[in-house]
């Protein structure tokens, strides 16, 4: 009985060693699926995050042009990356109205003196509501909206420019 017991350790490792090998070559799907797309945008009236821009509501989304609306903060470092992006899409006519999640007007203006502003609209969420119900786990997130205010597709994480000609075809495809 001692004979096999030394080399149970081995056996444990080999185990362990296969299981951790088999994640590696072969990891599972972690893609996010959103219960968001093919669903109305929540109903909203957010007031005005910064003075130079009109406030943001539902309402914004029904007038028959696929807009983005993206979901940002003047803390969060990976919006700072995505900026150029979104300036880029806004530079190229991308309608893009932005919620404001959890800040002050002061800071989402110096972000913005900071980054640029390709924001049509910009609306304030001090208390997350608007992201919540829009199954957002996070910032920063760009969602397609149709012309008739139905969610078409969502970003989740930073615009890159491998992203934007995605973004394109999407707003294209929601025409």
């Amino acid at each position: 009985m001692k004979h096999w017991a030394i080399w149970l350790p081995l056996a444990v490792f080999g185990v362990l060693f296969a299981l951790f090998a088999t994640g590696l070559i072969a990891p599972g799907d972690r893609t996010i699926v959103s219960q968001m797309i093919g669903k109305p945008l929540p109903a909203f009236d957010l007031p005005q995050a910064v003075p130079d821009r009109p406030a943001v509501t539902r309402a914004n989304f029904t007038d028959g042009k696929p807009k983005l609306l993206n979901v940002f903060a003047s803390w969060c470092v990976p919006c700072v990356a995505e900026a150029p992006y979104l300036q880029q899409l806004a530079d190229v006519g991308v309608e893009i109205n932005g919620v404001a999640i959890r800040d002050r007007g002061p800071d989402v203006q110096a972000f913005l003196a900071r980054n640029g502003n390709p924001y049509a609209r910009i609306g304030s969420d001090d208390v997350s509501k608007i992201q919540f119900d829009l199954g957002s786990s996070g910032v920063p997130e760009t969602f397609v909206i149709d012309g008739k205010g139905m969610i078409t597709y969502q970003h989740i994480g930073d615009i890159r420019a491998e992203h934007v000609p995605v973004i394109l075809e999407k707003l294209k495809e929601a025409q």
